[in-house]
């Protein structure tokens, strides 16, 4: 670390990784000083467009880098990350932790005594719309969610709920803030070998239930979560980026513009509308400068080790009850 900088590696140079790196690039908290990956011509074709040095092994990179960036495949991460721990490295994993929940576990176990940051890579938590309504759940009862996408093959490797689910399976478990209790789901594979439509149904300890739906074979792509609480409505559009509060009160509030009343059989209510203001901005540069902050600030991770494995442990659990 060197002039409020964090010297950064990077491992796996595939679509997502060449995204990081443009971000990387442009965070005033980070150096990017190497990539690494298992496929040699890409790594050396990406080291030279971005002027970056050719590494003849991994720990060459290791001895420069103050954190490492994994975006290699799910499969590996278990591996890259434990291996950047054990150099004494600062470690950023894309989601999902691991590819399997015994692995998330042992790495979970593995850092307990290492003072080291590690965050995981689920982006929406750095949507500036769920950023703008995040401090207003009290105490949520009612959630439904709809993640479409359009088909593409990459990404079949893996079922839609570790591909798309599970970032609102993670975004629901912190708006709850409680544990699951029961869950109901279905799933099927309609392209892919693995399910390309699924959806979950979570209970949640003290009674919130949460509606989840995700597919990866739509004609549109939508990404929206609704919160029902009490005198409260909560929307995220997470594509557009966007976020609106409907309340409900007693008492006409005082110089709203959008306020009305509503006759409930037992009185008056009062509805008003509010449509957050939300800065346009980009959730993955804002985790990147997330992830250098806690470094350079020794302050807590956002969206740690134990949060990746909780997501993905409600994950394996939907798909075992599909693949039942």
């Amino acid at each position: 670390m060197s002039e409020n900088k964090i010297n950064i590696g990077l491992i796996g140079v595939g679509h997502l990784g060449k995204i990081h790196i443009k971000c990387i690039r442009q965070s005033p908290l980070c150096r990017l000083v190497g990539v690494w990956d298992t496929d040699k011509s890409a790594e050396h074709l990406v080291a030279k467009d971005e002027g970056l040095p050719v590494f003849n092994t991994i720990d060459d990179l290791l001895s420069i880098a103050d954190a490492v960036f994994i975006v290699s495949p799910t499969s590996t991460h278990f591996d890259w990350a434990q291996f950047c721990l054990s150099k004494g490295k600062h470690v950023f994993i894309e989601k999902p932790v691991t590819a399997i929940l015994s692995e998330a576990q042992a790495l979970t176990k593995y850092t307990e005594n290492k003072n080291l940051k590690i965050q995981v890579g689920h982006v929406e938590r750095f949507n500036p719309a769920y950023q703008s309504v995040k401090n207003l759940f009290h105490k949520p009862m009612f959630i439904e969610g709809h993640r479409l996408a359009e088909f593409k093959p990459r990404g079949t490797d893996v079922s839609v709920v570790m591909d798309l689910m599970i970032h609102d399976i993670d975004l629901v478990l912190s708006i709850v803030g409680r544990p699951v209790s029961d869950i109901r789901a279905s799933g099927v594979a309609v392209i892919s070998a693995t399910p390309d439509i699924c959806n979950a149904r979570l209970e949640f300890e003290g009674g919130a239930i949460a509606n989840l739906t995700a597919s990866r074979i739509s004609l549109k792509q939508m990404r929206k979560i609704r919160v029902f609480q009490a005198d409260q409505y909560i929307a995220m559009d997470l594509l557009k980026k966007e976020s609106q509060i409907v309340s409900i009160s007693d008492e006409a509030p005082f110089d709203h513009p959008f306020s009305w009343p509503v006759d409930t059989g037992a009185g008056t209510k009062h509805i008003s509308l509010d449509m957050k203001s939300v800065e346009a901005s980009n959730a993955i540069l804002d985790e990147i400068n997330a992830f250098a902050a806690s470094i350079l600030e020794d302050a807590p991770i956002q969206v740690g080790l134990i949060d990746g494995l909780n997501a993905l442990q409600v994950a394996e659990d939907i798909l075992h009850i599909i693949n039942k």
